[in-house]
């Protein structure tokens, strides 16, 4: 019927339990490093006070960086403008 299972004497030595499983939470972009092939919407304030100081800014979608490059050389961040529409408008003319 029932199988009682007797008590292991302790030896001292790890014997069979839990693990545990640590989980890194990430935002998914569309691939791995998507997030530094776009330019980022950032306070022009911060963007200046970064260049003096060295300092990282922080862009609408969490992007985390010290600029360096001309924006004007990459697509916009489909996050930040998605951010930023929400809180100002569509401002492409659309509809």
């Amino acid at each position: 019927m029932s199988e009682t299972l007797d008590p292991q004497p302790d030896t001292g030595a790890p014997q069979g339990g839990t693990a545990t499983i640590e989980r890194v939470e990430q935002r998914e972009l569309a691939e791995p490093g998507d997030a530094e092939r776009f330019a980022h919407y950032v306070k022009k304030d911060k963007i200046m006070e970064s260049a003096m100081t060295g300092e990282p800014v922080i862009a609408l979608c969490g992007k985390v960086w010290v600029p360096g490059r001309d924006p004007k050389r990459f697509p916009v961040c489909p996050q930040c403008k998605e951010i930023l529409d929400a809180a100002f408008g569509n401002d492409d003319g659309d509809s």
